[in-house]
Parts: C-alpha cells; structure tokens; sequence
C-alpha cells in the first residue's frame, strides 16, 4: 500500500448504504479492462475514471471490496492512496477545483467474491462452472473501483477478458471479440448512462437464443440442456414487451437479454437492459410469469429511471409490481382490481408499521413496500381515471428517460399533470391526487381499498 494520510470520509448522502459513495465528484464514463481466470477465480483489472469535481476536493473516495490495489494515478499523475476496508481515499498530487474533469485509474487484483449485508450476500458470486454479478444495492465494488451511488450514473467500455470454453455476457454491446489460444477478449459498450448496481456480467457454459418475432431484439442466454422449458416459460415476453410499450411508452434500450444460469437462485435479478433468472424459476410450467413481468418492467422503472435514493425503492418495485397486474388482466383475463384486492387484504393483516416513501435499510425490500407500491399506483389510477393516468405515467418515464428520480419528484410531476391537463378542476384534482399519495406513501397505516371498475 502507497502512503499517505488517512482522511476522514466525507458526509455521504445515503443513509441506507453509508459505507458506499463519495458526493465530491461523479463518475461520467468507466473504462474496465478485466482479465478473469474461472478456475482460480482471479480477476485482474484496472479502471480509469472519467471524474468531474463537484467541490473543490483535496480528495477522492472511491468504493473497491476484497480486492487489492495496485496503483493508483490522477491526471496522467501518481497519486496517494490508503484502502482501508471498503474505501480507497486517493489524495491527487495537486488538489482538483470545482468543475474541473480528470481521470483516475487504478490497477487492482485479487480473488472477488461478494461483500456481507443486511439484505444478504451481493455483487460478485461463483456459480458451480462460472461466475454472475448481482449488485443491488451495494456490490458493485466487489468486482469494479466505482463511485457506488445509486445517482450516479455513467456509461461504460468493459473489456473482458477469459478463458475461451465460456461465454461472457455483460450489459452493453458486445462490439469486439478476439480468441487468443485459449483466451478470449470481449468488448461491450454501455452508451445509455447506468447505475453502478445494475452492472454486471456472466460467465458461463451457454447457448445464444432469439425470440422473435418481437418489436425489441430479445436474447435468451442459457444451459443447452434447459432450453425447451425455458423458452416455453419465455414464449410471451415479446407480447409482454408490447404491452409496456403501450402502457409505458418507448422500450428505453436497443435489446433485452435474459440470462438462465445453470444453477438454481434464490429470486431472479435485473440489470440495465438484463434480467436474469435461476433454472427454478423457468421450469417449463410458466408458474412464474410474474416474475418476467416484474423484470422486464424494471428496464423502464428502475433502470431508466433510477431512484435517486434507496429510499425512494417503491418507485422501481411498486410501479414493477403494479406491472405483473397489468400483465396478468392483458393475457390472463385476471382483473386488476382482483390483484390488488388480494393483496390490499394481505397487508390488511400485517403489522402497519412501515413508510413506503422510506421505509428504512432493514425495510426497503419488504413485500410491503412492493405491494403497497402497486396499490398506492392503482388507487391514483381509481382517482384520476385511465386516460389519464396512463398519460401521466408515459409523460413521467419521457419525461425523466435516463435520469434519477426521487418521491416527491414524482408527486409533484402528479400534480403539475393533473393541474394542467384537466383545467376545469386542475387545482382541485391536484390537491386530491398529492392528499392520496401523502395518505399511502407517507402514513403508516393501510388506507381503505378503493377498487375502481
């Protein structure tokens, strides 16, 4: 480890991840180039970091876990740097000003594996034969040096490097690819900024499969051996598809891969323009189509418009949840209101002990605050009527494509939509829709069950 001194880390501006994010500068693009041996499980990289100083700093705090820094420069410039648990303080040569843009690279090595926390194990994961990455909330910096904030957003170049017999998935496009005796080197380039969380990458035995015929390109990457159920658990995501476009607005990437592994997993997971599930939950029986829904869902709510907080979670999971609801009136003929019945009489039951606008680290993905999510959704939609609330959630998604959102962003976009586009009771209707919202967002307990038709 180079010297220098260790700083005092900055004031952090989430309180769910407290050991993740520096607010002093962000990150605008991620050039990884990766090497990866699956047998030893060693992953060997360096990162450069296109960075831009939000205040004047005489410091960098940058998230890495497990792995073991090499080297550290700023501006072309060695630098000084302490890793101390979770965080790697990089103190530049010469201080950076407001404004001003750089980059920072650092070499790094190791033996990756996920980091320990409240919600369970995250970010990088050894499978039987390969390796995935799910990072939310947290495990980003199990594989990759990042500023790991759910606001910061980047684009990225990953280059990957691996042994040849695999295949390597990772979100962007793949726009190069060389064998070199027994390696493989792959390129994918993420142009859509993304959240640190939702990056990943798979390594695996896998066969490519297309869906077709389907208005977005959708890739299925799996098991050869687990290909008949799977694309009988897959056959509507097309339709599926459609549907959102219709409800939601524009599919807001160029394709969707959805990834099987080999081995069996605890609950399915989504990246940007990615999801990915477990052999177990595609099983030939289509027992779990809402989960497909669910997934498929967040490339609007979730990954395109990220929360700017994880407090604010219930806008990924509620709007995906409400989704599953919609999916399952379109294709199956279950009303919505019988969906949301059922689940207002569930939570009716449980303790009313939770704040869906900020539930807390311990709470954020409990069951309620999905649910509740959806049913605060659906009792805005009984509100304002259909026509309207489906402009309004369009206008929501164009409106913030690409960008991060926060709760009251979204109750105050409610209420300048309403106010604007019903202009006879615009001021009245707004009023009524932010009483609703602050009633099942901000209060614990369940309010009534409104049905609508």
């Amino acid at each position: 480890m180079t010297g220098g001194l260790a700083h005092q880390v900055p004031a952090l501006t989430d309180a769910y991840t407290p050991d993740r994010g520096d607010p002093a500068y962000e990150v605008t693009h991620y050039d990884l180039d990766l090497d990866y041996k699956v047998s030893t499980n060693r992953l060997a990289g360096r990162a450069v970091l296109d960075v831009t100083a939000l205040h004047d700093v005489r410091r960098l705090v940058v998230d890495l876990v497990g792995l073991r820094v090499l080297k550290v420069s700023v501006g072309g410039r060695a630098a000084k740097w302490v890793h101390r648990g979770p965080r790697v303080v990089v103190t530049p040569s010469v201080p950076l000003s407001r404004g001003e843009r750089t980059q920072v690279a650092i070499t790094y090595a190791g033996t990756p594996g996920p980091v320990a926390t409240r919600w369970g194990d995250v970010g990088w994961e050894e499978l039987t034969e390969g390796v995935l990455v799910a990072a939310q909330p947290n495990g980003a910096a199990t594989w990759f040096p990042c500023n790991d904030h759910p606001r910061s957003k980047a684009t990225y170049r990953l280059a990957f490097e691996c042994d040849t017999p695999y295949d390597v998935v990772a979100t962007g496009a793949l726009v190069a690819a060389r064998a070199r005796g027994s390696r493989t080197r792959r390129v994918f380039e993420q142009d859509v900024p993304m959240a640190t969380y939702l990056a990943s990458v798979h390594v695996g035995r896998y066969v490519r499969r297309a869906l077709a015929p389907a208005d977005v390109p959708i890739v299925v990457v799996l098991p050869a051996t687990r290909e008949r159920d799977v694309m009988h658990d897959l056959e509507r995501l097309p339709a599926m598809t459609s549907l959102y476009e219709t409800l939601f607005g524009p599919y807001p990437f160029d394709d969707y891969t959805v990834v099987v592994t080999a081995d069996d997993l605890e609950i399915p997971l989504e990246a940007q323009a990615m999801a990915t599930f477990g052999p177990n939950w595609l099983d030939g029986r289509r027992r779990h189509e809402r989960l497909v829904a669910h997934e498929l869902a967040h490339q609007w709510f979730g990954n395109s418009l990220t929360p700017s907080t994880w407090s604010d979670i219930w806008l990924n999971e509620g709007f995906a949840c409400y989704a599953e609801w919609l999916w399952a009136e379109h294709a199956d003929g279950v009303p919505v209101r019988v969906n949301a019945a059922t689940h207002w009489s569930r939570l009716s039951h449980l303790a009313q002990d939770v704040v869906i606008a900020d539930p807390g680290p311990d709470l954020m993905f409990d069951d309620r605050v999905y649910k509740r999510g959806a049913l605060t959704l659906h009792a805005l939609r009984v509100q304002l009527g259909d026509v309207t609330f489906f402009d309004l959630v369009r206008d929501w998604v164009a409106s913030h494509r690409h960008g991060s959102v926060t709760t009251e962003e979204f109750v105050t976009h409610v209420e300048t939509f309403v106010r604007e586009t019903t202009p006879v009771d615009g001021d009245a209707g707004a009023r009524r829709a932010r009483e609703l919202l602050e009633r099942w967002l901000w209060a614990t307990p369940l309010p009534r069950f409104v049905g609508g038709a």
